[in-house]
Protein backbone atom coordinates (compact mmCIF):
# COMPACT_ATOMS: atom_id res chain seq x y z
CA UNK A 1 0.00 0.00 0.00
CA UNK A 2 1.27 3.78 -0.92
CA UNK A 3 -0.93 6.28 0.24
CA UNK A 4 -0.36 9.88 -0.99
CA UNK A 5 -1.11 12.70 0.89
CA UNK A 6 -2.48 15.83 -2.21
CA UNK A 7 -0.23 18.72 -1.36
CA UNK A 8 -1.58 21.62 -3.08
CA UNK A 9 0.01 24.09 -0.84
CA UNK A 10 -2.59 24.77 1.61
CA UNK A 11 -4.11 21.62 2.72
CA UNK A 12 -3.81 20.62 6.70
CA UNK A 13 -1.42 18.02 5.54
CA UNK A 14 0.15 17.83 9.09
CA UNK A 15 -3.07 16.37 11.29
CA UNK A 16 -3.64 13.58 8.23
CA UNK A 17 -0.55 12.69 8.34
CA UNK A 18 -0.39 12.38 11.99
CA UNK A 19 -3.35 10.15 12.03
CA UNK A 20 -2.32 7.70 9.02
CA UNK A 21 0.62 7.36 10.77
CA UNK A 22 -1.36 6.61 14.22
CA UNK A 23 -2.97 3.89 12.03
CA UNK A 24 0.56 2.28 11.74
CA UNK A 25 1.45 3.46 8.02
CA UNK A 26 3.51 6.21 6.47
CA UNK A 27 2.08 8.22 3.48
CA UNK A 28 3.92 9.87 0.74
CA UNK A 29 3.48 13.48 -0.26
CA UNK A 30 2.13 14.41 -3.51
CA UNK A 31 2.79 17.81 -5.32
CA UNK A 32 2.74 17.42 -8.94
CA UNK A 33 1.84 14.42 -11.27
CA UNK A 34 5.28 12.53 -11.87
CA UNK A 35 4.51 11.51 -8.04
CA UNK A 36 1.48 9.98 -8.51
CA UNK A 37 3.08 6.35 -9.94
CA UNK A 38 2.64 3.77 -7.22
CA UNK A 39 0.60 5.06 -5.32
CA UNK A 40 -2.83 3.13 -4.02
CA UNK A 41 -4.53 5.33 -2.20
CA UNK A 42 -5.35 9.19 -2.78
CA UNK A 43 -6.44 11.57 0.49
CA UNK A 44 -6.97 15.56 -0.62
CA UNK A 45 -7.22 17.30 2.82
CA UNK A 46 -8.58 20.80 1.94
CA UNK A 47 -8.44 23.79 3.29
CA UNK A 48 -9.63 26.79 2.80
CA UNK A 49 -11.63 28.58 0.11
CA UNK A 50 -12.87 26.96 -3.17
CA UNK A 51 -11.67 28.66 -6.17
CA UNK A 52 -8.29 29.02 -3.78
CA UNK A 53 -8.04 25.31 -3.83
CA UNK A 54 -8.57 24.87 -7.67
CA UNK A 55 -6.39 27.43 -8.57
CA UNK A 56 -3.77 26.07 -6.68
CA UNK A 57 -4.34 22.03 -8.28
CA UNK A 58 -4.04 23.73 -11.31
CA UNK A 59 -0.74 25.84 -10.87
CA UNK A 60 0.44 22.07 -9.81
CA UNK A 61 -0.91 20.66 -13.15
CA UNK A 62 -3.11 18.23 -10.48
CA UNK A 63 -6.68 18.83 -11.44
CA UNK A 64 -7.28 16.71 -14.45
CA UNK A 65 -4.59 13.86 -12.72
CA UNK A 66 -7.01 13.94 -10.21
CA UNK A 67 -9.91 13.65 -12.02
CA UNK A 68 -8.49 10.68 -14.00
CA UNK A 69 -7.76 8.79 -10.66
CA UNK A 70 -10.98 9.25 -9.72
CA UNK A 71 -13.51 8.41 -12.66
CA UNK A 72 -10.84 5.43 -13.52
CA UNK A 73 -12.17 3.79 -9.57
CA UNK A 74 -9.09 4.40 -7.71
CA UNK A 75 -9.35 5.33 -3.73
CA UNK A 76 -10.01 8.54 -3.15
CA UNK A 77 -10.66 10.47 0.00
CA UNK A 78 -11.56 13.58 0.27
CA UNK A 79 -11.75 16.08 3.40
CA UNK A 80 -13.55 19.42 3.61
CA UNK A 81 -12.68 21.37 0.83
CA UNK A 82 -11.02 18.01 -0.98
CA UNK A 83 -15.12 17.12 -0.28
CA UNK A 84 -16.52 20.50 -1.62
CA UNK A 85 -13.83 20.10 -5.01
CA UNK A 86 -15.81 16.91 -5.98
CA UNK A 87 -19.08 18.95 -6.65
CA UNK A 88 -19.06 20.99 -10.26
CA UNK A 89 -19.22 24.28 -8.54
CA UNK A 90 -19.65 26.32 -5.09
CA UNK A 91 -21.64 29.96 -4.45
CA UNK A 92 -18.48 30.45 -2.75
CA UNK A 93 -16.33 31.13 -6.27
CA UNK A 94 -19.25 31.76 -8.95
CA UNK A 95 -17.83 30.68 -12.26
CA UNK A 96 -15.09 28.20 -10.76
CA UNK A 97 -15.63 24.85 -11.69
CA UNK A 98 -15.24 22.24 -9.42
CA UNK A 99 -13.64 18.41 -10.74
CA UNK A 100 -17.33 17.93 -11.52
CA UNK A 101 -17.12 14.46 -9.95
CA UNK A 102 -20.61 14.51 -8.31
CA UNK A 103 -23.13 16.81 -9.61
CA UNK A 104 -24.16 19.65 -7.71
CA UNK A 105 -23.11 22.74 -6.16
CA UNK A 106 -21.41 23.93 -2.47
CA UNK A 107 -24.14 26.49 -0.66
CA UNK A 108 -23.21 28.60 2.37
CA UNK A 109 -25.72 27.97 5.66
CA UNK A 110 -28.72 30.31 5.60
CA UNK A 111 -28.53 33.15 7.87
CA UNK A 112 -30.68 32.90 11.14
CA UNK A 113 -30.69 34.71 14.08
CA UNK A 114 -28.88 33.00 16.44
CA UNK A 115 -27.34 30.53 14.11
CA UNK A 116 -23.32 30.98 14.18
CA UNK A 117 -21.51 30.49 11.04
CA UNK A 118 -19.28 29.16 10.14
CA UNK A 119 -20.28 25.95 12.08
CA UNK A 120 -17.35 24.76 14.14
CA UNK A 121 -17.68 21.81 16.48
CA UNK A 122 -18.83 18.48 17.16
CA UNK A 123 -21.79 17.04 15.34
CA UNK A 124 -23.49 13.66 14.40
CA UNK A 125 -23.47 11.85 10.63
CA UNK A 126 -26.16 9.97 10.30
CA UNK A 127 -25.37 6.89 7.25
CA UNK A 128 -28.01 6.82 4.90
CA UNK A 129 -26.12 3.19 4.30
CA UNK A 130 -25.03 1.78 7.43
CA UNK A 131 -23.84 -1.18 6.02
CA UNK A 132 -21.13 0.37 3.72
CA UNK A 133 -18.20 -0.81 4.49
CA UNK A 134 -16.77 2.64 5.10
CA UNK A 135 -19.15 3.17 8.30
CA UNK A 136 -18.03 -0.65 9.67
CA UNK A 137 -17.64 0.02 13.54
CA UNK A 138 -18.72 3.69 13.45
CA UNK A 139 -22.43 2.71 14.67
CA UNK A 140 -25.85 4.74 14.45
CA UNK A 141 -24.61 8.32 14.48
CA UNK A 142 -20.79 8.90 14.97
CA UNK A 143 -19.43 12.23 15.79
CA UNK A 144 -17.25 14.53 14.23
CA UNK A 145 -15.43 17.73 13.72
CA UNK A 146 -16.58 20.22 11.83
CA UNK A 147 -15.13 23.65 10.91
CA UNK A 148 -17.22 25.18 7.77
CA UNK A 149 -19.54 27.73 6.10
CA UNK A 150 -20.38 26.04 3.03
CA UNK A 151 -21.58 22.36 2.46
CA UNK A 152 -22.34 20.62 -0.33
CA UNK A 153 -25.73 19.77 -2.15
CA UNK A 154 -25.28 16.23 -4.42
CA UNK A 155 -28.40 15.98 -7.47
CA UNK A 156 -27.63 12.58 -7.71
CA UNK A 157 -29.13 10.22 -5.49
CA UNK A 158 -26.73 7.31 -6.27
CA UNK A 159 -24.34 8.15 -3.92
CA UNK A 160 -24.41 7.20 -0.80
CA UNK A 161 -24.16 9.85 2.24
CA UNK A 162 -24.71 10.36 5.86
CA UNK A 163 -26.82 13.07 6.97
CA UNK A 164 -25.65 16.01 9.85
CA UNK A 165 -28.27 18.44 11.13
CA UNK A 166 -26.63 21.74 12.35
CA UNK A 167 -29.33 24.18 13.97
CA UNK A 168 -32.49 22.95 11.62
CA UNK A 169 -30.68 22.88 8.64
CA UNK A 170 -29.75 19.13 7.13
CA UNK A 171 -26.96 18.32 4.42
CA UNK A 172 -24.87 15.77 3.00
CA UNK A 173 -22.08 15.38 5.81
CA UNK A 174 -20.11 12.12 3.24
CA UNK A 175 -20.59 11.29 -0.02
CA UNK A 176 -19.48 7.77 -1.23
CA UNK A 177 -19.40 5.84 -3.96
CA UNK A 178 -16.81 2.51 -5.59
CA UNK A 179 -14.00 3.98 -3.95
CA UNK A 180 -14.50 7.19 -3.28
CA UNK A 181 -15.61 8.84 -0.02
CA UNK A 182 -15.56 12.35 0.80
CA UNK A 183 -16.77 14.18 3.88
CA UNK A 184 -17.59 17.85 5.06
CA UNK A 185 -15.29 17.44 8.69
CA UNK A 186 -12.08 16.78 9.63
CA UNK A 187 -11.81 12.98 10.53
CA UNK A 188 -7.99 14.15 11.80
CA UNK A 189 -9.43 15.75 14.29
CA UNK A 190 -12.12 13.53 15.23
CA UNK A 191 -10.46 10.98 17.71
CA UNK A 192 -11.62 7.65 17.62
CA UNK A 193 -14.33 7.61 15.22
CA UNK A 194 -12.13 9.96 12.28
CA UNK A 195 -9.50 7.33 12.77
CA UNK A 196 -12.01 4.24 12.28
CA UNK A 197 -13.30 6.07 9.45
CA UNK A 198 -9.68 6.79 7.88
CA UNK A 199 -8.99 3.31 8.62
CA UNK A 200 -12.25 1.86 6.40
CA UNK A 201 -11.08 3.94 3.59
CA UNK A 202 -7.30 2.25 3.62
CA UNK A 203 -8.97 -1.38 3.75
CA UNK A 204 -10.36 -0.55 0.12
Amino acid sequence: MKIGLVDYGGGNLRSVHNAIHALGHEPVVISDPGELGGATHLILPGQGEFADVMARLAQRDLVEPLREWITAGRPYFGICVGYQILFSGSDEAPGVAGLGIVKGRCVRFTEMPGRKIPQMGWNGAKPSNPDSPFWKGLGAEPYFYFVHSYYPVPEDDSWAVSETDYDGEKFAATVEKGQVLACQFHPEKSQDAGLALIANFLER
